[in-house]
């Protein structure tokens, strides 16, 4: 029984509206604090540490718009899907630069593919989304991979 729908297929290859900041010294340090990291460059808030990122572009919500689960909602962009309960699939990163304290960064975050499987447990649903972040020049920093799944 197939879940995914034409209008639900339709979203493979949409982008989300593209989200500038420019990153601040200071949330280096306190991002590389939070996470215990323990190399200088990362604590000195001279270059972020890979996962830096995760978030880094998102809405910063009101208590009152969080889940149980901790996150906003209404946060997962895309087709409504008819399975409601969410969870992570898998991220994988490709840096092509380090992050540094005054970049100017433009994160794109789009939806490559949509699919569905047959799980033990029932039918599950795959959402696959690439953001894309580059630099004030439009040159490549790094592109996130991460996989979410519906069942």
């Amino acid at each position: 029984m197939a879940l995914l729908t034409e209008e639900m297929l339709g979203w493979i290859g949409r982008s989300e509206p593209p989200i500038t900041v420019t990153v601040a010294r200071r949330d280096i340090q306190k991002y590389s604090t939070a996470t215990e990291q323990q190399l200088d460059r990362y604590l000195s808030g001279d270059e972020a540490p890979p996962m830096f990122v995760f978030n880094f572009f998102s809405e910063i919500p009101l208590m009152s718009q969080l889940r149980p689960d901790g996150l906003a909602r209404g946060s997962v962009p895309g087709p409504k899907l008819p399975l409601k309960r969410r969870m992570a699939g898998g991220t994988r990163i490709e840096m092509h630069r380090p992050i540094r304290a005054g970049d100017t960064l433009t994160a794109t975050r789009t939806l490559v593919d949509l699919y569905e499987k047959e799980g033990r447990t029932g039918p599950l649903i795959f959402t696959e989304y690439v953001t894309r972040i580059v630099d004030d020049e439009g040159q490549p920093v790094l592109d996130e991979h991460l996989t979410g799944i519906a069942r």
